[in-house]
């Protein structure tokens, strides 16, 4: 028998399967235990088209799992235990690896109609999360000032290897920004606006994104407050400003340095933060951009 179909023949012969969370700390959504008749052909017919499986690539997710089908005979015999991984892939025991769902939203969906709507609901908000980091890194990428060609995979593996740039990089990124824009002026804006691209968050951010903001806290705060003067200056610009100076330990003299502000530039900056929506960033600059005592 064909493995990809040994389910199938399986689920065939379930009069009832019974649904419920892999364990109690599983973020799968699903509350409680659901159990489902499948005596009506038509109701079998369903699910074994949402458990179709697609292939057994040889591999094994390494969680426990999300959603366990416990398939039973007529007679209350179980006939199968099959554990949902990350809406994608299914575990049972006759399989030497986990089997690629055909269509795992298929699934999700069926659980949706018989009262678990958790799953699916899980499966779109991780999806949309994924669309806009996804939206997010294109942004950065596009915004990436010109002079750092070939490097942008360098950078973006941060995120992917949980690192922080090594000296190395910065110095080249360095050398090769200045020699690019040999304007300091310029070079600060193109700098602002590459920070202030991307996710916009002053924590939580993807690491590649605090590339631009390590090069910011070795600009001299005279050119940053130079370039945010600059008429080239706009939302963008005091986007990156405002994620750079109100960020954590983002200067070696940041107090310092946000204390040369001017008010009218303080003004400016915090309005830009209470517009974002970002309750962080609007906290932060609050307490760094609060107007001086006179």
């Amino acid at each position: 028998m064909d493995g990809t179909t040994a389910l199938d023949s399986v689920l065939h012969q379930a009069h009832a399967v019974r649904v419920s969370a892999v364990s109690v700390v599983s973020r799968s959504g699903v509350d409680g235990e659901l159990r489902v008749d499948l005596s009506d052909p038509v109701e079998s017919a369903r699910l074994r088209t949402a458990m179709a499986v697609e292939s057994l690539p040889g591999f094994h997710c390494m969680c426990p799992g999300d959603v366990c089908f416990e398939a039973f005979d007529r007679a209350g015999g179980r006939l199968a235990a099959v554990v949902l991984h990350h809406a994608a892939t299914l575990r049972w025991g006759q399989w030497e690896s986990d089997a690629v769902l055909a269509d795992g939203r298929l699934l999700l969906a069926w659980l949706y109609g018989h009262g678990m709507p958790g799953p699916l609901q899980e499966f779109e908000a991780n999806r949309l999360r994924a669309q806009k980091s996804a939206n997010a890194e294109r942004d950065w990428l596009t915004a990436m000032p010109a002079g750092l060609e070939g490097t942008a995979n360098r950078i973006l593996d941060l995120s992917r290897t949980g690192g922080r740039p090594s000296p190395e990089l910065l110095a080249e990124l360095t050398d090769r920004l200045q020699l690019t824009f040999p304007d300091p002026v310029e070079r600060a804006l193109v700098l602002l606006d590459w920070y202030g691209s991307g996710s916009g968050r002053c924590s939580g951010y993807p690491l590649h994104e605090g590339v631009p903001g390590e090069l910011l806290g070795r600009v001299p705060i005279a050119d940053l407050l130079a370039a945010l003067a600059d008429p080239r200056a706009g939302d963008r610009h005091d986007a990156g400003a405002v994620r750079h100076l109100v960020g954590q330990k983002t200067r070696p003299h940041q107090k310092r340095d946000v204390a040369r502000l001017p008010e009218a530039l303080r003004v400016r900056l915090s309005a830009h933060a209470c517009r974002s929506g970002d309750f962080d960033k609007q906290g932060r600059a609050e307490r760094w951009l609060a107007p001086r005592r006179a």
